[in-house]
């Protein structure tokens, strides 16, 4: 076994669920509790760069709960004049998972099977994490500092808030000198993109809606009036509004925007006409989109298409992550897609339909792209993996990128 896949191993053997993730009916309470939460690998993180001769600095986002930052530097580098004048570039990948999917089979015991890893976060995105840990233990065994000052980055909370983002983001607008040294010039976010460059993706925003209606018996429902009722009204209208979304404005990479209702609940018991019914909804943005104005626009057609203004609650959003406006222009983008194709003749600048962390960072005015081995397709599956060879790639190429920064492009 290769030391980068004994490496992806042993992160994917770490549990970190993301608290706010669904449990699967299968995990027990106390398992689930076991395994939620990104202390230990954390924790695992900044002890193996501590072996390879780093400090770390965390950022704490929530109790027990923090973004882990190193800015890479050997002892045996020759000094750089003037420091000041470096770009800083970081890899950033972030440390949650979602919870195993239904009939997951050992999520955390990882299995190596004709040259891809199994296991829990082995592609969303561990195998992203493991090829930014190689990369920094090639770039510190190199005998002269790299022409940037690079930084790694390892986020919280991107399955269900975005707040290890937003934090790091604050950080990047206004360095403390600590934990960052200077303002990024550039920013690569790991995700599975099949060693594509993402320039450009959607956002995301999710709700909970509820309907109110009044209890009686069901043995004389017209005493009440039935939530469920009144949600099969805006269920329809919801269904509508997609379609008027998908025949509405097309942003050039990303497409339409949606929206769809993923959940849904309601009721006491079946004797019982419901006093409430409660959905909730994954609406997708499109650059220019702001999620301000997506829940303005969907809360005034409900209102208008069901006439139950009165009936209708929004809750505020329990998740929200804003598109990522596209990236192509920027130098850093073009330079990591020419050393993809010339590596694993890949690299070409796509948009993405799934959110990241790097619409925070880009809203900052540093360019950033997401970048990594794996497919989306195998996130979040009862069967996720990724492919050594992918991971292998995606280290060549981050390794090279570094290297050559700002010139020597390959041709």
């Amino acid at each position: 076994m290769s030391d980068l896949q004994e490496l992806l191993c042993q992160l994917v053997s770490i549990p970190s669920v993301n608290p706010g993730w669904y449990r699967p009916a299968e995990l027990s309470w106390t398992d689930y509790h076991l395994a939620t939460g990104e202390a230990r690998l954390t924790d695992f993180l900044e002890s193996l760069l501590a072996e390879w001769g780093q400090s770390c600095g965390r950022q704490v986002v929530h109790p027990g709960r923090e973004n882990l930052i190193v800015r890479l530097q050997a002892p045996h580098w020759p000094p750089v004049e003037p420091a000041v004048s470096r770009p800083v570039v970081v890899l950033s990948a972030h440390q949650d998972t979602v919870a195993p999917a239904p009939g997951m089979y050992d999520p955390w015991r990882p299995r190596v099977e004709e040259g891809r890893v199994y296991g829990l976060g082995a592609c969303d995105v561990k195998g992203g994490m493991a090829a930014i840990l190689q990369v920094a233990k090639r770039i510190l065994a190199q005998p002269e500092a790299p022409p940037a000052d690079v930084v790694l980055a390892f986020t919280v909370n991107e399955e269900s808030g975005f707040t290890g983002a937003r934090a790091l983001a604050e950080l990047f607008r206004q360095p403390d000198g600590r934990l960052l040294p200077r303002r990024p010039q550039a920013v690569v976010v790991a995700e599975p993109t099949e060693l594509q460059v993402v320039v450009a993706h959607k956002g995301v925003v999710r709700w909970r809606i509820h309907t109110r209606g009044r209890a009686a018996h069901s043995a004389t429902p017209e005493a009440g009036v039935s939530a469920i009722y009144h949600m099969a009204r805006v269920l329809l209208a919801i269904e509508e509004y997609n379609r008027r979304l998908q025949a509405g404005p097309r942003d050039p990479r990303c497409g339409t925007p949606s929206v769809c209702v993923g959940l849904i609940s309601g009721g006491t018991g079946v004797n019982t006409v419901p006093e409430r019914c409660t959905i909730e909804l994954d609406r997708r943005l499109i650059p220019g989109e702001t999620v301000e104005l997506a829940r303005v626009d969907l809360r005034c057609f409900l209102e208008e298409k069901t006439g139950l203004r009165d009936a209708i609650e929004h809750e505020p959003p329990w998740m929200e992550g804003p598109p990522l406006p596209d990236q192509s222009q920027a130098e850093m983008a073009v330079r990591l897609s020419t050393w993809a194709r010339r590596v694993a003749g890949q690299g070409q600048m796509v948009a993405a339909h799934f959110a990241t962390d790097a619409p925070f960072f880009a809203a900052v005015d540093i360019p950033t792209v997401v970048f990594g081995p794996g497919s989306i397709a195998q996130a979040h599956t009862a069967d996720e993996w990724i492919a050594v060879d992918q991971v292998e790639w995606a280290v060549e190429i981050l390794f090279h990128w570094i290297l050559s920064w700002p010139t020597n492009l390959p041709q």
